[in-house]
């Protein structure tokens, strides 16, 4: 059959509609005979009813139907450039495809396939076309298209992008999602002159809509509401989502959705144009559109059934479909909605700390605030994973509590309002306890600006049942960041009755919870930051001159009677690609000596005195051969690491090189076979061995 002949059977075919037809079949054989028609004016008509033809449009199946017009174009300009490659290599067109009966040139048979968007179709069924053809010639690799043809399909797209704009009305969801779909993914091919052209004020809520609220999107968090009922009982003990419920099969359709399984490029595509609009308005309703969808996500998740699970006992709770299919594809679906909201929120603050569009006092602490509250509400994500690896939203995170921070008042209101909501106790349901762990790590950031009386009624309050708990090590998060809380707030200078008052019960908390609820690190940490606030020039040094000297008798005596065997290593539940901590193998006795060799740099002269050799004792006393090594290298790194000031580091010379130091901390008499460590500038004694420097 001739290619006019066949053009004429399926301009029929396409008149007419039928609920049996196969519209991709049609589609196919419209892909091909594009290449073999040739005549422009038939090319033209062909387009123009592929666009608006009843057989595909008069019953669309959303983005799938446009996705398979699209495929359409996108086909057949790749067989085109694959033609033109196949005969300027060999002569002859490859024996796989069709025999070619066009005679048109590249730049021809774009403008004929581009003049079939004509005024027969709406704007945005234009995109498909002009889509279609760029992402074609641009996927062929060694393409060969002109740059005047390259130019004018950008050109062109950009044009009916804009033209689309202002005729779709809001109630046009197949358009829009089409719309977004299609630049988001010409968007990446596309000079930025041309990208510069577009109506980033209109385009802005298309993209919103289309992919937080539209059927083909996220459907404005109300998936997640679905799956209790699917969630059964399949024993006493354990529940099972199985694979074959319509509430996983939801998921698995919103996975791959066009929209949805390009997250990551849409939200870059709407940062994008976040940084362009002009209308500065745009920024906080973008704002308010993703707090309200995280707050009816966190809702959605915290009343199904799968929530009331803390992720550290879901193997004990949950069958293997649901640990090794259902969950896993869920969390897929969050983790990529996470980060999509925090990408299109860098977005936002970077424009307001280059630009500040929020209007100085009035908007900027409100626009802060919204972006700790999606940060919130999202939070159930963010805790089942390291959010230190993913820069944008510690980027995020930091930038709201700085922009946040400079209004004092605000700042206030916001702690109020986050705090949680029975202070004094843990709560049963893990959510409830991921919002607390949120709301004690931003805290500590604010503790220099919220007064006494809050500091006591709500920071002491909040952190308090999670310094005492103990018995779960599924809890070391939270519980190390009440630690980190309490010590800020101690930090804090108009809180200093707050620290002589809770200062000496923290001391026997912190001996009560390590190791078992507290990592070494933080135990570590936090000894350092109270000899800190216990030391001159600070207030608390004034007020109680012996409570340093107190303190370092306390953690002596219990380094003399600390057990020796090493500790286990612990890992943070919500991350286990997390490395363990690093000094997980010492022993509780080597943890406590090497806290007291942290404190030093810190201790007045008369006091460092004293317990250098104090120390240098304690660190042979560690059993262990490798981690007595540590101890003495750690000891060592602390005398020359610059930490100390001049007056210090002169007393620690002395006293290494000419008082008994090198030989107390090295012990010579297990170490004469060994190299010996001596101060820089020190000189030699000849009458051992070559000295090795650090």
């Amino acid at each position: 059959m001739s290619a006019n002949r066949l053009l004429g059977t399926l301009l029929r075919s396409l008149q007419s509609y039928s609920e049996q037809q196969d519209t991709p079949r049609l589609l196919g054989t419209a892909s091909s005979l594009l290449t073999t028609l040739n005549n422009p004016l038939n090319v033209t008509l062909l387009t123009s009813q592929l666009l608006s033809s009843p057989a595909v449009w008069a019953d669309p199946q959303g983005l799938r139907t446009c996705t398979q017009c699209l495929s359409a174009f996108h086909s057949a300009a790749q067989t085109l450039t694959r033609h033109e490659r196949a005969l300027r290599e060999q002569g002859t067109p490859p024996r796989s495809s069709e025999p070619l009966e066009a005679t048109l040139s590249k730049d021809d048979w774009i403008r004929a396939v581009v003049s079939g968007a004509d005024e027969h179709s709406p704007r945005w069924r234009h995109l498909i076309v002009i889509g279609g053809l760029l992402l074609g010639f641009d996927a062929v690799e060694d393409a060969t298209l002109p740059r005047s043809a390259r130019r004018t399909l950008e050109h062109g797209l950009i044009v009916a992008v804009n033209a689309a704009l202002e005729d779709m009305t809001q109630d046009d969801e197949l358009g829009q999602q089409t719309l977004t779909m299609v630049l988001n993914h010409c968007f990446p091919i596309i000079a930025d002159y041309e990208k510069s052209t577009l109506d980033y004020d209109r385009l802005l809520p298309v993209l919103m809509r289309s992919t937080f609220h539209a059927s083909e999107g996220l459907r404005s968090a109300y998936f997640l509401g679905t799956v209790d009922a699917d969630v059964m009982a399949v024993s006493q003990t354990q529940f099972g989502w199985r694979e074959r419920s319509p509430s996983f099969q939801r998921i698995q359709t919103a996975l791959r959705s066009p929209l949805v399984a390009s997250l990551g490029p849409l939200s870059r595509l709407i940062g994008h144009v976040v940084e362009h609009i002009r209308e500065s308005w745009l920024l906080t309703a973008v704002l308010d559109d993703l707090e309200g969808f995280a707050r009816t996500l966190y809702m959605q998740w915290r009343h199904i059934k799968l929530s009331e699970i803390d992720p550290s006992e879901e193997h004990v709770y949950l069958d293997t479909e649901t640990l090794s299919t259902t969950t896993p594809a869920l969390w897929r679906l969050l983790k990529s909605i996470l980060f999509a909201t925090v990408i299109i929120m860098r977005s936002i603050l970077s424009r307001g700390l280059s630009e500040n569009p929020f209007g100085g006092v009035t908007m900027a602490p409100k626009v802060a605030a919204q972006a700790l509250h999606v940060l919130r509400y999202t939070y159930f994500i963010t805790s089942r994973q390291s959010s230190a690896t993913f820069p944008q939203y510690v980027f995020v995170q930091l930038t709201a509590i700085d922009i946040l921070a400079a209004y004092p008042r605000e700042a206030l209101t916001f702690v109020q309002t986050i705090k949680p909501a029975e202070l004094g106790r843990v709560p049963a349901h893990p959510v409830d306890r991921s919002l607390d762990l949120f709301f004690l790590g931003v805290a500590e950031h604010f503790t220099l600006l919220i007064p006494q009386h809050v500091a006591e009624e709500v920071f002491v309050a909040s952190a308090a049942p999670y310094l005492t708990s103990g018995g779960n090590n599924n809890l070391l998060p939270i519980f190390e960041a009440a630690h980190s809380l309490m010590l800020a707030t101690f930090s804090a200078p108009q809180n200093l009755d707050i620290t002589v008052k809770g200062l000496p019960s923290y001391m026997s908390t912190l001996f009560a919870v390590f190791p078992h609820n507290l990592s070494t690190r933080q135990f570590r940490f936090a000894f350092k930051m109270l000899m800190q606030l216990a030391t001159p020039p600070s207030q608390l040094a004034a007020m109680q001159p012996m409570l340093v000297t107190v303190m370092l008798e306390l953690l002596h005596e219990r380094a003399l009677h600390a057990s020796t065997m090493p500790l286990p290593q612990q890992r943070l539940v919500h991350d286990a690609k997390a490395p363990s901590d690093a000094t997980a193998d010492l022993s509780e006795q080597a943890v406590f000596i090497l806290a007291i060799v942290d404190a030093l740099p810190q201790l007045p002269l008369d006091l460092l005195d004293e317990w250098l050799p104090l120390a240098a004792v304690l660190v042979n006393r560690v059993v262990e051969p490798s981690m007595r090594m540590r101890c003495r290298e750690h000891y060592w790194q602390v005398l020359i690491s610059g930490e100390m000031d001049a007056d210090r580091s002169q007393l620690c010379a002395a006293w290494w090189n000419t008082a008994g130091g090198r030989e107390a901390v090295l012990n010579e008499d297990e170490t004469s076979s060994q190299s010996i460590l001596e101060m820089s500038g020190a000189l030699p004694d000849t009458s051992s061995k070559q000295a090795s420097k650090l």
